[in-house]
């Protein structure tokens, strides 16, 4: 884990805690650049929303 750089390494996310399903990826670009956008708050209380146990969901999708 960390092994290659980008955005998990510079972070140190270890787990994945919200996922959301498109289509298509124009819609899903479209929903991440809105996300980027929310102040911290808001995307705290859609993850507690929809996974208030905050359980890695990694394993869901594999």
């Amino acid at each position: 884990m960390g092994e290659v750089d980008g955005f998990t390494k510079r972070y140190g996310v270890k787990m994945l805690v919200h996922v959301e399903a498109f289509d298509w990826v124009e819609t899903a670009i479209r929903r991440e650049k809105a996300l980027k956008k929310w102040p911290r708050r808001w995307k705290l209380a859609l993850i507690e929303s929809e996974n208030p146990e905050w359980r890695d969901l990694y394993a869901d999708l594999a």
